[in-house]
């Protein structure tokens, strides 16, 4: 025999995550349901192959820094504020919440208040990796209600981020084992101290030296050293960080992606690591499988149904309440709520350091792994709900409207097609319009449709990349189209369609990087407006028009 336990494993568990993941694709379920299922086969309660149990742990800590750099990568302070009035308090009722319901059901069997607590904020915190993917399927990224869902999830992930630091701190308290308070309180202030020194270096040194070595290292052109570069950062101050400051892996490598985020390199950086990232995420979810004990399903099917209950219903009824309380719309809640009726990678991070730390029982442990696997079963069936319920609504408001709206002139021609009335394309709209140009709007946003509409222009309600939206603003006989929305991978797939429609259009896109403008050229657009170019191009203008230099040539224009 030639090969490892290392080896094995890694065959062992790529093989079955791409079995039984692709079995789950195929039924419309998430992925990472197939994943932790092909933990269970590998693992030691199923008959058959049984990887190893002291490499599995150790890929998966690998898994867990790629996933939470990744997290940090994409985290956006600006997002976050953006939306900070209701995400923040209302991400926190709901953490607690759901941790009190958590709590309850341990206390009813006995457990202890401080693994009633873990058990309850495990519980708490949904997926990232599963809500993305729910979002980014129905293009609800950048609008309103995918940004307020978004930015609860950061405030979750960073509430956890925190728990994961205090907990090995309280762990005795927890256990109900007490101690001296002198004691607990020490090692708090320790913990805070070393987090604190930790977060310091970060901030004064990190944030300038991570952003300054890529830069040299993407000055030379390698893509190679670039990945491992990136790769480096990552690994280097997660381990870094847990050697010199005592915190954990996870809460280093989520500052190493804020910081790396700095860099104006941040997106070629979260692409180049992307399938080394999925791949160890892959053996994450396939670790934590392994650990799960599926008689716990036949064994204890009530307390089964009662965590999946609060996963499912107690947290999205709590969040629905908290977001209506906010004055938002229904559809927003039923977002909010849908988004939050699932459990992942967190709860398991969580649950994996209160089991070792014997702060939460085995017992608990399946508990949560059960709730996560049925919950992510069930959560796409709540989306396609809730798909087939707006559609109605969608629907209902067309029909209401072709009665109430004027519709676009029949006859119309050589008008200019505006796909979304955000900042950029309200103010495109009016400028526009101020100059005799016919324009049709194509909007999905409620209060969006209606600003164009009281601005007495003609507005599809719909999404552009439907082609039924798009044919009703007439792209056969228009002459040009303007895409304002700011997602160049939503832009590409709808210029796509409009060049079936009629070749002969010009059209014209904004976006926001050198990378951005080359993928909307080759998706067809004639043209593509970079917004910091576009101002660096006026601001020169301005100083050209100066006495001192009237006389100088014209800078050339900023669109490609």
């Amino acid at each position: 025999m030639h090969h490892t336990s290392l080896i094995a494993i890694l065959v062992a568990g790529f093989v079955l995550a791409f079995v039984f993941g692709s079995l789950a694709q195929r039924l419309r379920l998430s992925p990472l349901v197939g994943y932790l299922l092909a933990g269970v086969v590998a693992g030691p309660f199923t008959p058959g192959f049984v990887g190893d149990q002291t490499l599995a742990p150790q890929l998966a800590e690998i898994g867990v820094i790629l996933l939470m750099f990744g997290v940090g990568l994409h985290f956006s302070m600006r997002d976050l504020l953006d939306v900070k009035a209701i995400a923040l308090p209302g991400a926190v009722v709901q953490i607690l919440a759901a941790t009190v319901l958590g709590w309850g059901l341990a206390r009813l069997y006995g457990w202890s208040h401080g693994t009633g607590i873990v058990f309850g904020l495990a519980l708490s915190v949904a997926s990232t990796v599963v809500l993305l993917r729910a979002l980014e399927e129905r293009r609800l990224v950048d609008t309103t209600r995918g940004r307020i869902a978004v930015g609860w999830l950061i405030v979750e992930d960073l509430a956890m981020v925190l728990a994961l630091v205090l907990l090995p701190a309280l762990a005795d308290v927890l256990r109900g084992e007490g101690g001296d308070p002198i004691q607990v309180w020490t090692a708090l202030f320790k913990t805070f101290a070393k987090v604190g020194a930790f977060v310091a270096v970060m901030l004064l040194v990190g944030r300038r030296v991570i952003p300054w070595i890529l830069e040299r290292v993407a000055g030379t052109g390698s893509r190679e050293l670039f990945t491992l570069c990136v790769l480096a950062i990552a690994l280097g101050v997660a381990f870094g960080s847990a050697a010199l400051f005592g915190v954990s892996f996870a809460l280093g490598a989520f500052f190493a992606g804020m910081m790396l985020n700095e860099s104006e390199f941040s997106h070629q950086a979260a692409n180049e690591t992307l399938p080394l990232r999925d791949a160890f995420a892959v053996l994450f979810f396939v670790s934590v499988g392994m650990l799960f004990d599926p008689m716990i399903l036949i064994e204890q099917p009530v307390p089964v149904l009662a965590t999946f209950a609060i996963i499912v219903l107690g947290k999205s009824i709590a969040a629905y309440a908290i977001v209506r309380a906010f004055g938002k719309p229904n559809s927003t809640a039923l977002l909010i709520s849908a988004s939050l009726a699932q459990i992942g990678e967190f709860s398991f991070i969580l649950a994996g350091l209160g089991m070792e730390l014997k702060v939460l029982p085995k017992e608990g442990h399946d508990l949560i792994l059960a709730g996560a696997l049925l919950s992510i079963i069930v959560n796409p069936l709540l989306f396609a709900w809730l798909d087939r319920r707006e559609a109605r609504e969608l629907a209902a408001r067309r029909e209401a409207e072709d009665h109430a709206v004027p519709p676009i002139p029949d006859g119309l021609r050589d008008h200019v097609i505006l796909v979304g009335y955000g900042r950029v394309g309200s103010e495109l709209g009016r400028l526009l319009t101020e100059h005799g140009v016919p324009v049709v709007v194509i909007e999905e946003e409620d209060d969006r449709v209606d600003r164009a509409r009281a601005a007495g222009i003609p507005t599809v309600r719909g999404h552009a990349a439907d082609e039924r939206a798009l044919k009703e603003a007439m792209p056969d006989s228009a002459h040009t189209v303007m895409l304002a929305i700011p997602n160049a991978l939503e832009a590409g797939e709808i210029i796509a369609k409009l060049r079936t429609i009629n070749p002969a259009l010009t059209i014209v896109a904004r976006a926001h990087s050198d990378t951005e403008v080359r993928h909307l050229l080759d998706h067809g657009a004639d043209g593509a407006v970079m917004a910091e170019r576009e101002l660096a191009h006026s601001l020169a203008e301005m100083v050209m028009a100066t006495p001192l230099y009237r006389g100088s040539r014209h800078l050339p224009p900023a669109t490609v």
